[in-house]
């Protein structure tokens, strides 16, 4: 009996110990990779008239650097776009680094063991699905833009999934056409999409982490955007103009008129002590290219992120990128800053604005620049442990490799309650 009772005690005190341990310490790590603006095939561009050809390679270079004094005071640093010579085009174009971003991302993912990964947006350039109106198959866009580079990310490890969304370019033909994509989403065993907007939890995470995907570009369609005007130092100026959408873009049911009643809801109600909110359009940027939409979208979903979530990562600015916003513009906000991440290099180059980019933390006091690269081509790896998420940004260079390079690894706390 003696022996029986000792036995009790010492279970008892197990119990108790485990009862004490945090919940970080009984957790799995996290890991996984956001990709973004993926699809670009130069193939599929638009065939415009022969004057906007680049019939030589010097044709291209001039435009690039054209393309560079628009965000920059000279050519100092100027880096140009690869390029190839697309032939059903006959001319000079800008090259796509989709394989070699899907190549570098697998080669981390399997080195880092990705539990799971995101696709935030633009997986198809320049339309989106089509519904075969433009004379091209949508079964062949869908193998060859999200199939044969993605369709096997993760191979081999259990329960993977691309939690996926739409973004801009997708939405470009019909509201039937984006439907037709997301239906081969949801359909591919690779990949997860269960709606336009949506909660979800990685299997396996239950209680851990829950993700909450909004569709930015229904959200933009659903407000008023100025158009973008940056001045030559960089600064932003308003001239009244307003960007406007077509109407299958628009919320068309009462559940997507209330998408961002819905985010905020879900993000208080989740039980998990990692929510991580993602869209398609950034928060913040520094193309100069994107920031009316950014402030349109930062006055509909900050008020939840801030106060209810860990991170926003996002794409469309095709650059990797870090930002943090301490929420100061938002009540009831945890102490601890909001990271957000650009991940949206992943087929296209776009230079960074460096006035604008600059200017942006004197305009703004709550934003803080941490780090960004472009032009470039990369994705994003985060892992999650403990009370950490760390933020690893990849890029891979022009010599179509895939060979991934990591460029900065940033960390952050636990923020959300």
């Amino acid at each position: 009996m003696r022996h029986l009772k000792i036995l009790a005690t010492g279970l008892l005190a197990s119990a108790a110990m485990l009862s004490l341990t945090p919940a970080s310490a009984q957790e799995r790590a996290i890991s996984f990779a956001v990709v973004g603006d993926t699809g670009y095939i130069p193939a599929y561009e638009p065939h415009e008239g022969g004057d906007t050809k680049a019939r030589t390679l010097g044709d291209y270079l001039a435009a690039e650097a054209n393309d560079w004094l628009e965000r920059h005071p000279d050519l100092t640093g100027f880096v140009p776009t690869p390029w190839t010579f697309e032939s059903t085009h006959g001319a000079y174009m800008a090259a796509s680094g989709m394989y070699p971003v899907a190549w570098a991302t697998a080669e981390v993912c399997k080195a880092r063991k990705c539990d799971f990964a995101a696709m935030v947006g633009d997986n198809i350039y320049p339309d989106g699905a089509t519904l075969g109106a433009d004379g091209v198959s949508d079964a062949r866009r869908f193998e060859e833009m999200l199939n044969r580079p993605y369709g096997k990310l993760g191979e081999g490890t259990p329960n993977f999934t691309i939690f996926t969304m739409m973004g801009n370019h997708d939405w470009h033909i019909s509201r039937e056409a984006t439907m037709a994509q997301m239906d081969y989403l949801q359909k591919h065993p690779n990949f997860t999409m269960p709606g336009l907007f949506y909660s979800a939890v990685p299997k396996g995470f239950e209680g851990q982490i829950e993700i909450f995907v909004v569709d930015t570009e229904m959200l933009l369609a659903s407000t008023t955007v100025h158009k973008d005007n940056v001045d030559t130092q960089g600064n932003e100026v308003r001239t009244g103009e307003l960007d406007s959408w077509p109407d299958f873009v628009k919320p068309a049911t009462a559940a997507e008129r209330d998408m961002v009643g819905w985010l905020e809801r879900a993000l208080a109600k989740s039980t998990a002590r990692w929510k991580i909110v993602f869209g398609h359009h950034a928060l913040w940027s520094g193309g100069g290219s994107k920031f009316e939409k950014a402030h349109a979208l930062r006055a509909l979903l900050l008020p939840a992120i801030c106060r209810h979530a860990d991170a926003y990562i996002s794409g469309d600015d095709h650059m990797i990128e870090a930002y943090t916003d301490d929420c100061r513009k938002v009540p009831g906000s945890p102490t601890e800053p909001l990271p957000l991440f650009v991940s949206g290099a992943g087929s296209k180059y776009r230079s960074l604005h460096k006035l604008f980019h600059e200017n942006q933390p004197k305009t703004y006091p709550e934003l803080k620049n941490l780090f960004s690269k472009a032009p470039t081509w990369g994705f994003l790896h985060v892992s999650i442990e403990g009370e950490t998420l760390t933020a690893d940004f990849f890029s891979t260079p022009t010599d179509m490799s895939g060979r991934p390079v990591q460029e900065v690894s940033l960390s952050f706390g636990h923020r959300s309650k």
